[in-house]
């Protein structure tokens, strides 16, 4: 009788942490592994203050432009 509710109890606990698990999973988002030529970075809330570069733009605050060293931008949304 102890067995079977030891066994029941653990099959519940595994079934939380799968479960727990699964909605962990559904935030994480994927960086990327590669670098731009960034030669600075600008947001909203630094005004015209150039900021140190990110390589893309996961690293880099939503919102903010990176400014290409081939004079192009790209906005991080």
């Amino acid at each position: 009788m102890a067995a079977s509710r030891f066994y029941v109890t653990c099959a519940l606990l595994l079934i939380g942490v799968v479960l727990l698990g699964q909605q962990g999973i559904e935030g994480a988002v994927a960086c990327p592994q590669y670098c731009l030529e960034v030669d600075y970075v600008t947001c909203p809330s630094s005004g015209s203050e150039k900021l140190p570069a990110r390589c893309n733009c996961c690293l880099a605050p939503k919102g903010c432009t990176l400014h290409l060293s081939d004079g192009t931008q790209q906005t991080c949304s």
